[in-house]
């Protein structure tokens, strides 16, 4: 079945429906991402020089917001008429 075909079938989800899902999958990458980050840095951190705690701390504490600032766009666009 040809993509535009089974598109025309399926409606276009609401925007309430993609705010509901897109807060799900925020929520449960931060939780994700959080846990995975303090395992990382339990492991990584405590015989590290000072620089690379930075450096970690640094990359770490700003790559979260990448997914999430994907995310928004496709949350807050509207549906196709």
């Amino acid at each position: 079945m040809p993509a535009a075909a089974f598109a025309a079938m399926v409606p276009a989800m609401t925007p309430h429906t993609k705010k509901l899902i897109g807060t799900v999958l925020i929520l449960l990458w931060l939780v994700i991402y959080a846990l995975t980050v303090t395992g990382l840095a339990v492991r990584i951190l405590p015989h590290a020089a000072w620089y690379v705690s930075l450096l970690f701390y640094a990359v770490t504490g700003v790559c979260w917001i990448i997914p999430i600032g994907l995310a928004l766009p496709w949350m807050y666009r509207e549906p196709k008429r």
